[in-house]
């Protein structure tokens, strides 16, 4: 092949008797890594995504029709999501990392009380819940600890959203089908192991009975978890059955709840919860981490999230749904977190999607056909249900050895992207579409 010849490049993955390959499409050409010759790709059997569909399958277009009612003529998403990452935050509490010996004794003194201590071993840090004096507001609580305590770390107790929403519209398909990776084999991702960060999980549901999955729940003291809703169908699109549409349904998951229901009932995920599940799966060897949540800049959480770079956590986070430049969602938003948005169709933007220069990639994220807790599912969409496909690829990829950090995550990613919108990367789309897929041979 000469050198103005377009490369096909791949990567073969041998995972527990299991051949993971990722392959690319962009037009008729396939991309990803390092170059090999045109006799050794054809030996390997490097399979293109596929634009087919399984119409046997929950969440199929027929059964997608019969789950929705005649409101389904509406634009997908519904209402955008109206959290506000401005005012999110636990009323009444701000959180410290690491505060010295004897803060206890100053801040009493100006009417603060310690609420919890939070070891957290495995990320090298200690946080304090306190609880802020009657009548101060939260972010003025935040000044007058930084003025007690110069040079530690302090913020509120952020709140975070999940990043999916309902689907409207009549038309969808479950995970598979909806990227055309519906000939993947029903042990596809033995050997890989995934983390998520969300809230709780059915473990019973059709979609993950079976599956090799360990759930935990990181919860307030007094508070009981959050209901298993996102999180279900979250998990269930990383390892689900493949009568589900499970994308890697032979992987190992740990599913760590961050939400629980505060004393008015509302769901709720904290910087707290959030630290909790993180320091959990650091010391599982997680070959890489779906965060479909969305909040506020936290001091805190970022401090964490330094670390887990510094141990080579690959993170892979939701844009969020708030439909909005002005303001980043985070964790996506930090530098060594990889970013994912929504497309609608092949093409189109996920009208909902946060938009800014932090966004890292694309993947198919509206109408959606998602497990739900009791057994059923429905059509789903948000950037919550694009970031999945953004995970199993990293972790593939990192199981491979070949993207140690984020960095090298997106520098592979990028050749295996669909350009969309802008030429190069844009607030939108990002880089782009990313077209790569696991092929299983057995």
């Amino acid at each position: 092949m000469d050198s103005d010849t377009k490369t096909i490049t791949r990567i073969v993955i041998g995972l527990g008797g299991v051949l993971l390959l990722i392959a690319a499409m962009i037009g008729a050409d396939a991309y990803l890594n390092a170059p090999v010759e045109k006799k050794k790709v054809a030996d390997h059997n490097l399979a293109p995504t596929s634009s087919s569909s399984q119409s046997d399958l929950p969440g199929s277009q027929s059964q997608a029709n019969a789950n929705l009612s005649d409101a389904s003529a509406n634009e997908f998403g519904g209402m955008r999501s109206t959290f506000n990452p401005d005012i999110a935050y636990e009323p009444g509490e701000v959180v410290l990392s690491d505060p010295p010996k004897g803060f206890e004794d100053k801040i009493r003194a100006r009417g603060f009380r310690v609420m919890e201590h939070v070891t957290l071993g495995r990320l090298g840090m200690t946080l304090v819940r306190v609880k802020t004096p009657a009548g101060v507001s939260v972010p003025d609580a935040i000044k007058m600890l930084a003025r007690e305590l110069p040079g530690i770390t302090i913020d509120a107790n952020t709140q975070f959203d999940p990043s999916g929403l309902g689907s409207l519209n009549m038309s969808g398909s479950n995970p598979r089908a909806m990227a055309g990776w519906d000939n993947l084999s029903p042990t596809c991702g033995r050997g890989l192991i995934i983390g998520q960060i969300d809230s709780g999980v059915d473990v019973n549901h059709p979609a993950l009975k079976g599956q090799n999955i360990t759930f935990r729940a990181f919860t307030k003291s007094g508070r009981k978890p959050g209901p298993a809703d996102h999180g279900t169908s979250v998990a269930a699109m990383l390892i689900g059955t493949p009568a589900w549409g499970g994308l890697l349904p032979g992987a190992k998951l740990y599913a760590a709840n961050m939400f629980e229901i505060n004393e008015q009932g509302k769901k709720v995920g904290s910087a707290v919860g959030l630290l909790r599940a993180m320091d959990w799966l650091v010391g599982l060897k997680v070959n890489a981490i779906n965060l479909s949540i969305a909040g506020g800049d936290n001091k805190v959480v970022r401090q964490a999230f330094k670390v887990a770079k510094k141990q080579n956590m690959i993170l892979i986070a939701a844009v969020g749904n708030w439909g909005r430049s002005d303001k980043p969602a985070y964790p996506a938003a930090y530098s060594h977190v990889v970013a994912v948005t929504a497309t609608k169709g092949a093409e189109l933007i996920y009208s909902h999607a946060n938009t800014g220069s932090y966004v890292d990639f694309a993947a198919p994220g509206v109408g959606i056909y998602t497990a739900l807790p009791g057994g059923s599912g429905k059509l789903q969409s948000g950037t919550s249900f694009a970031t999945p496909y953004i995970t199993v690829m990293a972790a593939i990829l990192s199981k491979a050895g070949k993207t140690p950090t984020s960095a090298d995550l997106r520098k592979l990613l990028r050749t295996a992207t669909k350009d969309l919108g802008k030429t190069g990367k844009d607030n939108t789309f990002g880089y782009g579409l990313v077209k790569a897929r696991p092929a299983c041979k057995s």
